[in-house]
């Protein structure tokens, strides 16, 4: 099958518009025909990208599913079938209103694969960059246990607090990352710009330079005539890094040093440990079964030393143990974690345990971020004041010695 583009207008008159999964034109014509539709305007989707290739390849860029535009597309699916609309109605419905297009033609698919008798499950199986792994056994669980749109409620939840939890990260970062651009920024001008000029003025005295003056001006020269070596240098070394870091080996490395840096360190394994926990919590609650449940979890943790750490927990509960046990014998884990889930597990009431240590670490990572950055923004002006200023006294320096020499 193909997808195809169609544009038309309905009984009323109004232009309408949408992707249909057909074998041919003519198969999607008489199925908008049925629909009240007068096609105007047919054609594969292929062919679409094909004569506007460069636009469409652009605009593409900037069409990725977000997690906000899908924990949207579920809660709204949720509110449809707990109002009593049908599966195939509600998908229909949800296909005219989302107007990101990759998104449109894939709740498209869907509808039409529910429409043949397959489940929404598996339906969903078939994009999997889109519908990750923790998403359709979430479905499928909420299918079999008939509680579909409770599950969907409760998976747009967590989508919203994954990206709430990811916002606040990357809000965090955002401004000692642009102070280090920034800063950077105003080093080079200087290097390129300011210190050659400067530099020429010396040359006209036959005075020794400061160990530093010297300094500087070589820095400065290295940048000006030898700038395609350094950015090819760094550029190299970024790749061999990020190969490295590709590797099973050298990924297990990196994420075994990063736990072990002071802040850094304790900051990834608290938003892991949120990510974990609430991820856990949403599926068991959803009817998962506890291994199944594990497997998807440790996907979210994000450092492959934690992952392990997991997956031997998981290896041990498929032998008869406790989840806790495990968690605690690795030392990764805060024991307040492992100690709160093993009350959980002799309560019966795990997932409620789990919540509230999401809820809990949620809020330390948000204070510990909003710590960091506080303290960051002084660091980042002492740094860069002490750099410009370095390169300031450099030029000023001997400046001072060339007045008094000429007095």
């Amino acid at each position: 099958m193909a997808v195809f583009r169609w544009q038309g207008i309905d009984k009323a008159g109004r232009n309408q518009k949408g992707v249909r999964d057909a074998d041919n034109a003519k198969v999607v014509r008489a199925l908008l025909r049925k629909d009240g539709i007068l096609a105007t305007s047919i054609e594969e989707d292929s062919v679409a990208r094909t004569r506007l290739a460069r636009e469409i390849d652009f605009r593409r860029i900037f069409e990725r599913v977000s997690a906000q535009d899908l924990a949207l597309l579920t809660r709204q699916l949720a509110t449809l079938l707990h109002s009593g609309v049908p599966l195939v109605e509600a998908l229909s419905a949800l296909i005219e209103q989302v107007e990101n297009p990759r998104l449109q033609s894939a709740l498209t698919q869907t509808r039409d694969k529910v429409n043949e008798g397959t489940s929404l499950a598996e339906s969903l199986r078939e994009h999997p960059k889109m519908f990750e792994p923790l998403y359709i056994n979430m479905v499928s669980a909420g299918e079999a246990s008939g509680t579909l749109d409770l599950v969907l409620e409760r998976l747009a939840d967590h989508l919203d607090s994954q990206a709430q939890l990811k916002n606040r990260v990357v809000g965090a970062l955002f401004y000692p990352a642009f102070m280090a651009v920034f800063g950077l920024g105003v080093i080079t001008l200087m290097m390129v710009v300011v210190v050659p000029k400067v530099s020429a003025i010396f040359a006209d005295f036959n005075q020794v330079l400061p160990w530093n003056t010297r300094l500087l001006i070589f820095t400065s020269n290295a940048f000006v005539n030898y700038w395609w070596l350094i950015l090819t240098s760094i550029g190299l070394v970024i790749f061999l890094f990020r190969r490295w870091l590709n590797t099973e080996k050298g990924r297990a490395t990196w994420d075994r040093r990063i736990l072990r840096v002071p802040v850094i360190g304790k900051l990834q394994v608290m938003i892991a440990v949120a990510r974990f926990a609430r991820t856990l919590s949403t599926l068991l609650a959803s009817g998962v079964s506890l291994l199944t449940a594990l497997d998807i979890a440790r996907n979210v943790l994000g450092n492959a030393e934690l992952m392990r750490v997991v997956e031997e927990a998981r290896a041990s509960i498929r032998e008869g143990e406790s989840i806790a046990a495990p968690l605690k014998r690795s030392g990764r884990f805060p024991p307040i974690v492992t100690h709160m889930i093993a009350i959980g597990e002799r309560s019966g009431e795990l997932e409620g345990m789990l919540t509230h240590v999401a809820i809990a670490y949620d809020n330390q990572v948000t204070v510990r971020l909003q710590t960091l950055t506080s303290l960051m923004e002084p660091v980042m002006i002492v740094i860069m004041g002490t750099f410009v200023g370095g390169m300031a006294m450099s030029i000023l320096m001997p400046l001072m010695q060339i007045n008094e020499f000429v007095q």
